[in-house]
């Protein structure tokens, strides 16, 4: 006698083994899916970052009291021209670098880490620096958001400087406590990366508490 082949059949009567592969099919599918969405946002945010906006985060004194140490910052990429990875290339830019500019860049010693000043200075223009008096093209700054921590005795002479082409001069809003133009020399435009747009984020690493009230400020 041929023995018959039995199929367990569940109580609306379709074969385990049916619904089994059923179920494998819907959970790749799931997974497919998920996998999909993860791939996407992932791409979507590589994009943004590389074009349109990119965090940073605040670790050094040197810009206050404009930017304190623990903010976090949003940086406009597009409006210079974002830089292409891999090839180096630059898109068209919306407008030039100008002084006032709070401009995130590689710094130009090692051009991998990111660097954050004021453009005090574009190209041709004549930069001088008389104690606290910046002059630019022989004109007094007024530089209201200028910090100072030695006293007047302290030097600080610098110019007059003309800043050569394709080049902008970078100062730290912090002066006494800064390693700027003054230091490493004009930066190259190319190595600018964005230019700061608003706080999203503050962090007081003294007292570990949240700076509420500078969240959504205005990088000015």
């Amino acid at each position: 006698m041929t023995p018959t082949n039995l199929r367990l059949r569940n109580r609306e009567g379709v074969p385990n083994e049916m619904t089994a592969t059923t179920n494998r099919k819907k959970k790749k599918s799931i997974v497919r899916e998920y996998a999909e969405i993860i791939v996407l946002a992932v791409a979507l945010a590589l994009f943004v970052r590389t074009f349109f906006i990119q965090a940073f985060r605040i670790p050094s004194e040197s810009m206050e009291d404009t930017l304190l140490v623990g903010d976090f910052l949003f940086a406009n990429k597009f409006i210079y021209g974002a830089k292409l990875p891999l090839v180096g290339w630059r898109l068209p830019e919306m407008r030039a670098p100008k002084p006032g500019d709070i401009i995130i860049f590689k710094y130009p010693g090692d051009k991998k880490t990111d660097y954050i000043k004021r453009c005090v200075a574009v190209e041709g223009q004549t930069v001088e620096l008389n104690g606290r008096r910046l002059y630019v093209d022989g004109v007094l700054q007024d530089e209201y958001f200028t910090k100072y921590v030695l006293g007047d005795s302290y030097g600080r002479q610098f110019g007059p400087y003309v800043v050569p082409e394709g080049h902008v001069f970078m100062m730290g809003d912090n002066r006494d406590n800064s390693a700027d133009s003054r230091a490493w020399g004009p930066l190259d435009k190319d190595l600018i990366m964005g230019k700061a747009m608003f706080i999203y984020f503050s962090w007081n690493p003294s007292s570990h508490t949240v700076r509420f009230s500078r969240i959504g400020d205005i990088i000015r």
